[in-house]
């Protein structure tokens, strides 16, 4: 999926030419891959020509040039894994080219003299030429700074193509040496040996061995479909995953969207669902109970200020994205409607930008839209908890009246929350998806919008 980026990409003049920069595409986005380069060394471009096109875990952005100019320098190649303001790219402006090549060769000595620190390590700048296999800067730079060796990065079973190793392998094997005693890089042949172990285990139960039929069909990951998979095996491995349910009747709502739904669409235009009366109540809800709205760092938890929604939009392709609905708290139920239309639409025809798919705090999962009765969701990292709307049925229920009790035709739903057990535990999370069914109940069936 492409998702075009109208603004500009951030840059710094220096001299004759400009710098292009990575992008940060989103709150939380530190890197992103270099998947096309629209041009090569040499092209003119003209200013907002599109130059590559980028993609992160959240969304695919076109790129256009800040200026007009020159080519001159390309420092990363396709499929490359860049930090968030590294530079790309250089524009030649102006200047004698002697110049700029000189600049340019202390920019590229810059970027590669990545080495370990004085430990005897064999240098790191080396790990492209005498190794193995490619390693990306970012893995280089964490080798870097966690003292991590040549021989410890050969060592590493990659999970990435071709067997190369991602962000998440490394981490994962500093994390391991450290559990078993080693320490900036000068554990013994056995410390370094058991970790690579354990990774070698981890990945035997993520990687299957799986046997091929003559008659199966073997259809290759997109790389979205890769990256949502990376996302959720992360959530599960960082989250202790817990999940409550509460059914709610939603009878008042289904009444009031019968009533005004013609009227509405005959003046609005546009389709209104259920959906956006129970994310104003979700946002009441994490109004009430401010540790649901949060994320959580190391041994702190955050308390998000803003309460951002992300709602999962299911694409024609099969893949999932996540747009954001921006300080839900501030919109009665017709913004709402308005703001969750605008992006699923947008999601749908490939013009969700940037801003509309980060900085969420909580999100939720619509399962009732596949007449799905409840769920179990995967928590979105950094939050802390997702909710699951199931589908609405009619059921026999006992109803309360002043003459006594009666069974009676009710419209109900099942609401599912899961959470991280880290941080909120069954009596927080709990007791505000009882709040969020409570604000739904109450619903005023004679409300106007």
């Amino acid at each position: 999926m492409k998702y075009r980026n109208e603004s500009k990409i951030k840059y710094t003049k220096i001299m004759s030419k400009f710098d292009l920069i990575m992008p940060k595409l989103g709150e939380s986005v530190q890197e992103a891959t270099i998947t096309k380069w629209f041009v090569k060394e040499g092209d003119t471009v003209e200013e907002d020509d599109p130059i590559l096109e980028i993609a992160t875990d959240k969304v695919d952005s076109e790129i256009p040039s800040p200026v007009a100019g020159v080519i001159n320098k390309i420092l990363f190649a396709e499929n490359d894994l860049v930090e968030v303001g590294k530079i790309i790219a250089h524009i030649a402006l102006e200047g004698s080219a002697d110049d700029e090549e000189k600049e340019e060769k202390v920019e590229e000595s810059q970027i590669e003299q990545v080495k370990v620190s004085n430990n005897g390590n064999s240098s790191l700048k080396e790990a492209n030429k005498e190794g193995s296999r490619f390693y990306s800067p970012l893995v280089k730079s964490i080798a870097q700074q966690e003292n991590v060796s040549l021989e410890e990065l050969e060592a590493i079973s990659g999970s990435g193509t071709n067997n190369r190793v991602t962000k998440h392998d490394i981490i994962e094997f500093i994390d391991n040496r450290k559990s078993n005693g080693g320490s900036n890089g000068k554990s013994s042949n056995q410390q370094v040996e058991k970790p690579k172990e354990q990774i070698q285990q981890t990945q035997q139960i993520h990687k299957v061995s799986v046997s091929v039929g003559a008659e199966d069909e073997i259809v290759e990951m997109s790389r979205m479909r890769r990256m949502i998979a990376e996302r959720m095996v992360t959530s599960k491995h960082v989250a202790p995953h817990v999940t409550s349910m509460v059914e709610a009747d939603v009878t008042n709502v289904v009444e009031w969207r019968n009533k005004i739904k013609d009227t509405f669409y005959a003046r609005e235009k546009e389709k209104i669902s259920f959906l956006p009366v129970f994310l104003v109540a979700m946002a009441k809800a994490l109004k009430d109970f401010p540790g649901v709205n949060a994320s959580v760092d190391g041994n702190n938890i955050i308390l998000r200020k803003n309460i951002n929604l992300g709602i999962a939009v299911a694409l024609d392709n099969g893949n999932l994205i996540v747009p954001v609905i921006k300080n839900a708290d501030r919109l009665n139920v017709l913004g709402m409607t308005k703001e969750l239309n605008r992006l699923a639409n947008a999601a749908r025809n490939n013009k969700l930008g940037p801003d509309d798919v980060s900085g969420g705090t909580f999100s939720v999962s619509n399962f009732g839209s596949f007449k799905n009765v409840m769920g179990t969701p995967i928590i979105n990292q950094p939050e802390v908890a997702i909710m699951a709307v199931g589908t609405v049925e009619k059921k026999p229920a006992v109803v309360e009246t002043e003459a006594g009790d009666v069974i009676a035709v009710r419209h109900k739903m099942f609401l599912s929350l899961t959470y991280d057990h880290r941080v909120v535990d069954g009596a927080l999370g709990g007791a505000f998806l009882r709040k969020v069914a409570d604000y739904i109940e109450a619903f005023d069936k004679n409300s106007d919008i």
